[in-house]
């Protein structure tokens, strides 16, 4: 987990119970659509997405922008964000439900929905 953030968390073997994460998310930059996300499936811009560097993929979170209470619900399908001091990438359907296009970044809240898949992949099963 980014320690930058504030996290509160319980952990019990492999299973951890994440209450909330704050901090700063970025939309995915220009350039992706059609790549291979770390869960296997192509990345659609529109589709409501995120990468996280530690969440199961599979996971589905509330992001919530902290400077206007928008939400929406995304499900981690990639690993990032890469850039020190951010917490998770969003992709821009998801900044759009946001209304975090123009600025880029912004202050978020994260809520665990529901869980990911235990091996950490939702990709294709063989």
């Amino acid at each position: 987990m980014n320690m930058s953030a504030r996290i509160a968390f319980v952990a019990f073997g492999l299973f951890m119970i994440v209450t909330a994460i704050a901090g700063f998310a970025p939309t995915y930059g220009p350039g992706f659509e059609g790549r291979k996300t770390a869960s296997g499936e192509s990345f659609d811009p529109l589709a409501m997405t995120a990468a996280h560097r530690d969440f199961p993929l599979g996971t589905v979170i509330m992001v919530t922008n902290l400077k206007n209470g928008r939400q929406v619900q995304v499900k981690i399908n990639d690993r990032g964000p890469h850039v020190r001091g951010r917490i998770i990438d969003v992709s821009a359907g998801a900044a759009r439900k946001l209304k975090m296009i123009e600025a880029g970044t912004a202050p978020v809240r994260i809520d665990v929905i529901g869980g990911g898949d235990a091996a950490g992949s939702t990709g294709p099963k063989p």
